[in-house]
């Protein structure tokens, strides 16, 4: 499978996909209206961005409590939880009297179910398509978020013009149903990965032993730490820019979706192995060129091409796949999406931290340093990561991975 017109050839990943982007759709316009209603009400900068960039915080909680639930569950039923909770949540934010301490509380256990069942999203793309099929699938989920993000934020910022927050809620309400609706009976039920009831002492145990395993401990961290750095010089586009920040998120958004483009769909898998260096360099690189403070027109190509390096994570999941036990592989990724979530709102907050202390063009190059120093030291760590070589094994169309799968 090579190509995106092949792709959506496969009904289940069309219901998935457009699933994700009704509720990629439905989170950006509430968090946007959200914003403004909590900025409206507190004048408070900093409740404001927790309103619509803090609930991936909760990963936090649900990565050391029930994650095991993303192969616990079946992976419709666990899909369909999380969608229809992000309803009812999204519902409950149209009350108009509803204090705002509540509304934060809603969007916080939206985001807790989501990250525990989120990991069933990521393995059921490999569950659907064919072997070899998971980057490509991945690279289009990761330009439908991107897509939606941008007109879902784009779309929110006119609906706020003409109307209400709450009506803005209610528009995320229907967008909610759509994704439910779509998710229930657009895919197809499966077994449960595991026989395993979900509970905190699995979560912890799986990830205790991800964790001392050394090939999968060096791709979570070279997934989270480097990536999460440069979102920190991103988060300081609105300081660094004022009002014209809004073309350096464009611009990064164009480069990210690229890049996802780029590795997913015209490299071969040989090719995407090559690449993983140079793309890991590529993301913090032309960040260092802001220690001269650029003007806005390079500051968008350095924040374009930057982000083209983000696709690194594409064959760097794709590792982490091959290395996941079959009976985990929910957990396995869903430990990744929540560490990255988490790390790029710590990143953000270290960012914000050095731009009160200097210059905010001197707290992005540090950045970038610092993004590309990790990037060198954790380097050694993935030469044990490279794909093994495949054997096809009989009577399956998947190849078997020869040597060590996971812990």
């Amino acid at each position: 499978m090579r190509t995106y017109s092949e792709l959506f050839t496969v009904a289940e990943f069309r219901n998935l996909f457009l699933a994700n982007c009704a509720g990629i759709a439905a989170h950006t316009t509430s968090a946007l209206a959200l914003g403004s209603l909590t900025y409206a009400t507190t004048g408070s900068a900093l409740l404001t961005a927790l309103s619509m960039f803090g609930a991936p915080l909760a990963g936090v909680l649900g990565s050391l409590t029930l994650l095991s639930a993303a192969d616990s569950l079946p992976p419709r039923r666990a899909l369909s939880l999380a969608a229809l909770v992000a309803l009812v949540g999204a519902a409950l934010q149209v009350v108009p009297g509803l204090p705002l301490w509540a509304r934060f509380a809603v969007i916080l256990i939206v985001a807790y179910v989501g990250s525990i069942t989120g990991g069933a999203r990521w393995a059921l793309i490999n569950d659907i398509l064919p072997a070899g099929g998971y980057v490509l699938g991945r690279s289009a989920m990761n330009v439908s978020v991107g897509v939606m993000q941008i007109a879902g934020f784009g779309a929110g910022g006119l609906l706020l013009v003409w109307l209400n927050p709450y009506q803005v809620f209610g528009v995320a309400v229907v967008l909610r149903a759509v994704a439910l609706a779509v998710t229930r009976f657009g895919l197809r039920e499966r077994a449960a990965r595991s026989a395993a009831t979900a509970s905190t002492r699995r979560t912890l145990r799986v990830n205790r032993q991800l964790w001392r395993e050394p090939g999968c401990r060096s791709l979570y961290l070279n997934l989270w730490l480097p990536s999460g750095l440069v979102v920190g010089c991103e988060a300081l586009f609105l300081p660094y820019a004022g009002e014209r920040a809004g073309f350096l998120f464009a611009a990064g958004a164009l480069g990210m979706l690229t890049g996802d483009v780029l590795v997913g769909r015209f490299l071969s898998p040989a090719a995407r192995d090559r690449w993983v260096l140079p793309l890991r360099l590529l993301l913090p690189v032309p960040y260092l060129v802001f220690l001269v403070g650029p003007g806005l027109p390079l500051a968008m190509l350095l924040a374009l091409v930057a982000s083209v390096g983000f696709a690194a994570s594409l064959p760097l999941q794709e590792r982490l796949i091959a290395r996941a036990p079959a009976e985990a592989r929910g957990q396995v990724l869903g430990l990744h999406h929540n560490g990255m979530m988490t790390g790029q709102a710590v990143c953000a907050a270290l960012a914000g931290l050095l731009a009160d202390l200097m210059a905010t063009h001197w707290a992005v190059a540090l950045l970038a340093g610092l993004s590309l120093t990790t990037t060198a030291l954790l380097t050694p760590g993935l030469a044990s990561t490279r794909p093994a070589p495949v054997t096809a094994s009989p009577g399956n169309n998947r190849p078997a991975v020869v040597g060590r799968r996971g812990p």
